[in-house]
């Protein structure tokens, strides 16, 4: 018995493939496009789109054109093509404006672009194109569908843009702890930071790490002086005191932050070293 279904099995897939075949090489393109959309139908969107390919120019300007086309599209972002997809689908949506799939398509356009997305490490030039088609998309259909799925996925990429400016301005602090120059690369990066992303997730931590390096910078700054124009002013006391500064600012921002224990030492020993100016005074 189990022969018989095995043989009935091939016999089906050569017949399917022999079809395919056939399809490929005919002239009749009522037969490519019933074929292909049978494909598509079954998941087998590879054979489906290279049927597409060979008829869409046959169909331009009829009316089976906009499902054709619709369906071709979308057999690349099957395909995880999303380059082709998106272009596809951008095509769909400039040609066929009152389609009753416009709307999809230019979902789908824009979330092409989402998945083109590098993890945060990598050049973000794709992830901030993304934000930007899927902003487009939400503004010209606010109340769709897929509105809710847009926004959660501009968020995902704003995360990452987030991450990744984030990582940048830690690695400064991080590469050689005890040089006077990363740290003020770190502080400025925290700074960028923390101005351009006001609501990040990683605010509390971002601003703990530049406090730290203020601190670290402040402790272990050499004793001399910085030319202003109101005179002679000790550059290590002013670091100090900046930073003493930036942990009240923190304390009051993160009022049950997991780092106080760690700020509060901070700002203790930092009170330490400035007495030793009061001394001097």
């Amino acid at each position: 018995m189990k022969n018989v279904l095995y043989i009935l099995l091939a016999v089906t897939l050569l017949t399917s493939c022999s079809e395919y075949q056939k399809a490929l090489k005919s002239e009749d393109i009522a037969t490519k496009f019933k074929l292909g959309e049978d494909l598509y139908n079954e998941g087998k969107f590879g054979k489906a789109n290279k049927l597409f390919a060979q008829i869409v120019p046959n169909y331009r300007g009829k009316p089976q054109a906009e499902k054709l086309m619709f369906l071709y599209s979308n057999s690349y972002y099957k395909m995880k093509d999303y380059y082709t997809a998106g272009y596809q689908f951008e095509r769909f949506a400039t040609s066929y404006p009152n389609s009753e799939k416009l709307e999809e398509a230019s979902f789908l356009a824009a979330k092409s672009s989402f998945m083109l997305s590098p993890v945060y490490s990598k050049d973000q030039t794709e992830t901030a194109t993304a934000i930007e088609n899927l902003q487009d998309f939400i503004n010209m259909f606010p109340d769709s569908e897929y509105a809710g799925e847009a926004n959660k996925l501009v968020q995902e990429l704003d995360f990452k843009l987030q991450k990744k400016a984030f990582e940048i301005a830690r690695k400064y602090k991080v590469i050689a702890p005890g040089y006077t120059k990363d740290f003020n690369a770190a502080i400025t990066s925290f700074d960028n930071f923390l101005f351009e992303f006001p609501g990040s997730s990683l605010r509390e931590e971002a601003m703990f790490l530049k406090l730290d390096a203020m601190f670290q910078q402040a402790i272990n700054s050499r004793e001399y002086k910085n030319t202003i124009q109101e005179g002679l002013v000790h550059l290590r006391k002013e670091r100090l005191e900046s930073a003493k500064e930036y942990s009240t600012t923190f304390k009051s921002t993160f009022v049950n932050s997991k780092y106080l224990e760690t700020v509060n030492d901070m700002a203790v020993q930092l009170e330490e070293e400035l007495k030793n100016y009061s001394t001097k005074s």
